[in-house]
């Protein structure tokens, strides 16, 4: 019990220390291509492969680090005008990381030990991000509902008219794409060796 304890805690400080150096190493956790928008995050993979491999419990705890890091750097070092109006609310941080962390570990517990592990694992790794972008522009939408204006401003030449929620999709819908589409690849080569070394330990 107590080798599997410590097993464990030292398995959630090697991704913290990994979660650390992408988050305030600049273009390794947040991407930036389109320097006013939002970058494109490569986080959700090491959310998606720390709540596969330990389960919902922890990688609820582990996304609600993820959500005060980012809440931190929206405070200390934000890169963009819409992350820092976002992300400075601490629900918007927080809330989406959370959840992106405690799903994949759901999917893993109900699909990892059997036939459909591998396609479980690539699940994990889309759910988590879609997770992750779908309740941002959830957020968003319902906090910035009664003034748009202060964030249509900066997110390009939209239509006054068109519901801010949509507007929302189609700005952070491409990023949430290409998110998923990268993290349910990645996670299944990575979940699977160290699935198979974990268990020789």
């Amino acid at each position: 019990m107590r080798r599997e304890e410590t097993r464990r805690m030292t398995i959630t400080a090697v991704f913290a220390a990994i979660l650390i150096m992408q988050t305030f190493v600049p273009n390794i956790g947040y991407v930036r291509i389109i320097p006013a928008l939002p970058a494109i995050t490569t986080i959700p993979m090491t959310i998606a492969i720390y709540g596969t491999l330990m389960g919902p419990k922890a990688g609820l705890g582990f996304g609600l680090f993820w959500g005060i890091t980012r809440l931190i750097v929206a405070y200390t070092q934000p890169g963009d005008m819409v992350s820092l109006m976002l992300f400075q609310n601490p629900v918007i941080s927080v809330v989406p990381s959370v959840l992106a962390g405690f799903f994949p570990g759901l999917i893993s517990r109900a699909m990892g030990k059997t036939d459909y592990a591998k396609l479980g694992y690539i699940l994990s790794g889309a759910v988590t991000s879609l997770t992750n972008t779908i309740m941002v522009i959830l957020l968003t939408s319902i906090f910035f509902m009664h003034d748009p204006a202060s964030l249509l401003h900066y997110l390009g030449n939209y239509n006054s008219s068109t519901p801010l929620i949509l507007i929302l999709i189609t700005v952070l819908g491409a990023n949430g794409v290409i998110e998923a589409i990268f993290t349910a690849l990645v996670v299944p080569v990575i979940v699977t060796p160290l699935n198979l070394v974990l268990k020789r330990a």
